[in-house]
């Protein structure tokens, strides 16, 4: 699923593909046909963590900044926690994210790293591996930033469709499914 937001703030979904894996070449290929229909530049991209997705939208929009969804970021950090410790490290991840500038943001990454480095190293190491695209949203408003900071409504469009799929069993084409989800 792609959705965009032009500059007056309107979403539109910009198209549903499906394929066999969802791959770099996949989205790609994606990308290419949406600059074939008119799409002449991303500003922003906020994307989840698939491998090579970020390099295919610099390969098709070179000008365009690629953010990855701090939900998810949150997300995988999270595999690496015990249920106990699950709301304390959402907790100690907000100043992170919340911060007003990526000075700060990287301070408290630090403050984080400095509390739960022995319990919890990976998570500290996956922020910092991927800091390069957690920051991009450190340069909007915070109006903005909070639009921008996950893809809630790409996936809250997955989840829908997942759900109609469900509940019918089997659907005969994907085009139907597209179909159900409208009705």
């Amino acid at each position: 699923v792609a959705i965009g937001v032009d500059r007056e703030g309107h979403k539109d979904v910009l198209g549903l593909w499906t394929g066999a894996s969802e791959g770099a070449k996949f989205w790609l290929g994606v990308l290419t046909e949406l600059r074939s229909r008119g799409v002449k530049d991303i500003y922003l991209a906020c994307v989840d963590g698939l491998k090579g997705f970020p390099q295919a939208i610099e390969s098709a929009f070179p000008e365009a900044q690629v953010q990855l969804c701090i939900v998810h970021m949150i997300r995988a950090g999270l595999n690496y926690v015990t249920w106990k410790d699950r709301r304390e490290v959402v907790a100690d991840l907000k100043p992170i994210y919340k911060a007003a500038t990526a000075d700060e943001a990287e301070s408290q990454l630090s403050e984080f790293e400095e509390k739960w480095k022995k319990k919890y190293p990976a998570i500290s190491r996956l922020w910092r591996e991927h800091w390069e695209r957690v920051i991009p949203c450190f340069a909007f408003p915070p109006e903005v930033r909070k639009i921008v900071y996950t893809h809630n409504a790409v996936d809250s469009l997955n989840t829908s469709l997942r759900q109609i799929i469900k509940t019918r069993g089997s659907v005969p084409s994907e085009g139907s499914a597209v179909t159900l989800r409208c009705l």
